[in-house]
């Protein structure tokens, strides 16, 4: 048993003997980290299964704002920072959504704040909407068990929030901190509170904690999006387009989480649990771009090139007719209203008849929208005549005279003209209910100790509404106003100093946000949105299913044999183009609404096994078939486009989801409460991953003049057909994820420790791609200190390069990321501590490429952050 004691510090009855009396029990005091550490160690030494565990103690130790940044010290989870702040996990080798994730044994509904994310809809959960100050613990259960949620191939994640009955009679705790974010300049307030209270009977406790965090966020970056060949008759790649982009956010998150429990009597427990997360995610998003694809395209040249592994590194552009015609250079500025919640409310009962059974009933809903409510887009272009260059450390473009003896000025918006405006809404919805029954059975028959079985049933939706302003209709009547009226001040004095070469574009005019919201919003008023049909979807999928497992024990041994069925029924609606019967005029094209559905069942053995060699040393085997489902976007009778590239992606209701079979061996040494020693192996042999396709087929593209050469007109105005090559998801080969982890954890003297970890990961398909988040190589290594003073952690984290995605028909991937973190509280009183955290001290970026560095794909410059502030806690 422990209790929290003064100073934070935990007060454990040890199980040693003092010299003078062998059966008196010895009091040791050990603090916070060591405490946590110890916890943890203890949930993993105890586990049937592979599993690793984090306490509230090693999250609130860490410089952590989310529990993506603190699950990145676990062996086996990656995390990237593409923005600064981790917000998705990869475990083990796999792409991020295979890993599950659940909140108090369920799962908990997810949506995101950046377009993108929100367009792709998929099932990897935004850790950003879960604070790492409202949470208790959290087991990351690497082998699969019957009575564990299907859906997690790389593993399963579950979330536990505090209990009031776990804590003291009282306990109340609050934390404020300013946090400063090197790159805008700014500070920003930070502040969590928790308050717990139970009756001195342990009959009924409540607990309510909420959480408020604000951050000023910039990010310079410098960007290739994506590479083209020439011609069609010259396969040499050229940079698509080369941007110096700014991007800047406020971020206020918000929320917290409330439980109650009733223990009326000795046999019954009831825990009614709710939470509430809430991210404001405004945004804006600036781009100066040489548009080297469009010149040529439409009729430029290509002159002075420099080709390596077969990219034109460097060269000069010239849009039609020596830069006097057409398209060379482009702006984009895109201001977006984002804001992401997630909610949760459950029930859950646990009720012992007698003492040889145990019953559990869960119900509850959960529900989450990631919206973007307003997206004011301007952009401008122009003639240009360009020489580009990729190979310092940064793409540099420069502009020069064209044909008519007039260069480009980026710092002038009277260089540019007004060539496309609109105002789009993306709505999100993810919801769920559900429910759970479950018996366990004592039984002394032999070598069974129990069974335990039960069933579940739920109900989960998702959908996507893509409303969009016309281009003839929202445009058009505002195409004539200079690009002066939406001009602001130029780009900040120290805009990508960090990251530029000379020759870099490091200067620009910004647009004024105010003013671009005026224009737009007014002409909203006029022209109205309408349903954008290939990008709007819904989904709904019903899930049933039902688990036994037996629970084994003999001398010094342990494990579980269980076997898990669920069917899944899925019904899908979008949209298709298509003429003819039951189509519907759209002024994006004509569509066909489609309805899909789709069932399958799943059957999914599982057998876990811990022997203890010794007091000791323990080992596990594991082995199991588990599956994960296609993402939403996957399966949806739709086709989205990509007009600028002139490619695009289809789903497939007739997907099967993902399905392995895996195997887990690990010897784990534990020479005392304090230390671990641990090695863990793992193979995954995925059957079908799902892959794209390469199709092609005619759409339809809104614009004022021909978009492309290969595109020809529709009989209705400012609509081309254009040949696009399709990415359609599809069922492809089988792959493995393989890989070892080395863990070790020790206290070292006088209140210093070391606690380190690496992973080898070797995840492909057996075609030879690769697998998205899978580096090779990864290590965490942390030293700390703590006394009844002073508490310090450093944290050092590693992850090699590895594959993102396939993003404009090219591979999108990523250098080395390295990061090193620190955190440090002093206690004043027994009450008071003042913080200290540090985030990205190294003040690393993030490299992009396709392929090889000799074509990147972009550098980002987050900064460092730092929080100081003091924690109280009676």
């Amino acid at each position: 048993m422990a209790l929290f004691g003064r100073n934070g510090v935990v007060h454990a009855q040890a199980s040693g003997t003092t010299a003078s009396n062998p059966n008196e029990l010895q009091e040791v005091v050990v603090y916070g980290i060591r405490a946590s550490l110890r916890e943890s160690l203890e949930t993993k030494r105890q586990a049937t299964g592979v599993v690793d565990a984090l306490t509230a103690e090693d999250v609130g130790k860490f410089p952590d704002k989310n529990l993506a940044e603190a699950l990145q010290r676990v062996p086996g989870v990656v995390i990237n920072r593409e923005f600064g702040e981790g917000e998705r996990i990869n475990l083990r080798g796999t792409a991020a959504n295979l890993t599950r994730t659940l909140l108090n044994g369920h799962s908990l509904a997810t949506a995101d704040w950046f377009i993108l994310d929100q367009l792709a809809t998929t099932r990897s959960f935004n850790y950003l909407m879960l604070p790492a100050d409202i949470i208790g613990k959290v087991v990351v259960l690497k082998s699969a068990q019957a009575d564990v949620e299907e859906g997690g191939i790389g593993g399963t994640v579950d979330v536990a929030t505090r209990n009031p009955l776990d804590l003291n009679p009282f306990t109340a705790y609050a934390s404020v901190q300013g946090g400063y974010s090197e790159m805008s300049g700014k500070t920003d307030p930070q502040g969590t509170g928790l308050i717990s209270w139970r009756d001195k009977d342990d009959r009924f406790g409540v607990l309510l904690a909420a959480i408020y965090q604000e951050r000023h966020l910039r990010r310079d970056g410098v960007e290739v999006l994506g590479y083209q060949p020439v011609s069609a008759s010259d396969p040499t790649l050229v940079p698509a387009l080369i941007g110096s982009a700014l991007f800047q956010q406020d971020r206020i998150r918000k929320g917290g989480n409330i439980g109650l429990q009733f223990k009326p009597t000795d046999q019954v427990l009831v825990n009614v649990t709710g939470l509430l997360s809430e991210f404001d995610a405004n945004n804006v998003n600036e781009n100066y771009l040489a548009w080297i694809t469009r010149a040529l395209g439409n009729g430029g040249t290509l002159s002075n090139t420099t080709v390596q592994n077969g990219t034109a590194v460097a060269g000069r552009v010239a849009s039609l007719n020596n830069g006097t015609q057409d398209f060379g250079v482009v702006y984009d500025a895109i201001d977006r209203f984002a804001r992401a919640t997630t909610r949760n409310v459950d029930f859950d009962a646990i009720y012992r008849p007698t003492d040889d059974w145990i019953t559990h009933l869960k119900f509850g809903y959960t529900d989450a929208t990631g919206n973007t409510n307003g997206q004011p887009f301007v952009e401008f272009g122009a003639p240009a005549v360009l020489n580009y260059d990729l190979r310092g450390t940064a793409p540099q473009v420069q502009f020069a005279p064209n044909g008519n003896g007039v260069t480009v000025d980026p710092t002038n918006p009277a260089s540019l003209q007004l060539i496309f405006g609109s105002l789009h809404q993306i709505l999100n919805d993810d919801r769920e209910q559900y429910g759970y029954l479950d018996a366990t059975k004592k039984l002394d028959a032999g070598p069974l100790k129990s069974l335990k079985f039960g069933i579940k049933r739920t109900n989960h939706e998702r959908d996507l509404t893509f409303n969009a302003t016309t281009y003839g209709g929202f445009f058009v009547p505002i195409n004539t106003l200079p690009a002066s009226t939406f001009a602001g001040g130029l780009t900040p004095g120290d805009y990508l100093k960090n990251i530029s070469s000379p020759g870099t574009l490091t200067s620009y005019w910004q647009v004024n946000t105010g003013a671009v919201e005026r224009v737009l919003f007014a002409e909203l008023e006029h022209s109205g949105r309408v349903l954008y049909p290939q990008q709007s979807f819904s989904a709904q999928e019903k899930t049933t299913g039902g688990f036994v497992m037996g629970n084994f024990e003999g001398d010094h041994w342990r494990g579980n044999l269980g076997l898990r069925i669920v069917r899944t029924e899925q019904t899908t609606n979008g949209a298709v183009f298509a003429g003819g019967p039951g189509s519907i005029d759209n002024p994006f094209g004509r569509f066909i609404p489609t309805t899909a559905e789709r069932n399958y069942t799943d059957t999914l053995p599982s057998l876990n096994l811990a022997y203890d060699m010794t007091k000791d040393v323990v080992v596990r085997f594991a082995a199991a078939k588990v599956m994960a489902r296609p993402d939403y976007t996957d399966i949806v009778p739709r086709t989205t486009l990509n007009p600028g590239a002139l490619t695009g992606a289809a789903g497939n209701p007739d997907l099967d989801p993902y399905r392995a079979t895996q195997e887990d061996l690990s010897i784990e040494w534990y020479p005392d409460r304090d230390t671990a020693f641990t090695l863990a192996l793992y193979n995954k042999d995925i059957k079908s991953f799902i892959v794209d396709v390469p199709v092609s087929g005619n759409f339809p593209i809104q614009s004022a003049t021909q978009p492309n050469a290969a595109c020809t007109p529709s009989s209705t105005p400012n609509l081309f057909n254009c040949p696009f090559t399709i990415n359609k998801r599809s069922n492809g080969g089988g792959g493995k994820s393989r890989g070892a982890e080395l863990g070790f954890t020790k206290p070292i003297w006088r209140g210093f420790g070391l606690q380190a970890n690496y992973t080898y990961s070797d995840s492909k398909l057996d075609s030879g791609d690769p697998v998205p988040g899978d580096s090779k190589n990864t290590y965490n290594v942390t030293g700390f200190f703590e006394n009844k003073r002073l508490s310090a952690r450093l944290a050092y984290t590693y992850r090699s390069d590895f594959f993102v995605t396939f993003d404009r028909s090219t591979h999108l991937d990523q250098s080395a990321l390295k990061s090193l973190d620190a955190s440090a509280a002093l206690n004043i009183t027994d009450n008071i501590a003042l913080t200290f955290d540090g985030l990205n001290l190294t003040d690393d970026k993030i490299v992009q490429f396709a392929d090889n560095l000799s074509r990147p794909r972009a550098i980002y410059d987050n900064g460092r952050v730092y929080y100081a502030g003091a924690k109280v806690r009676f």
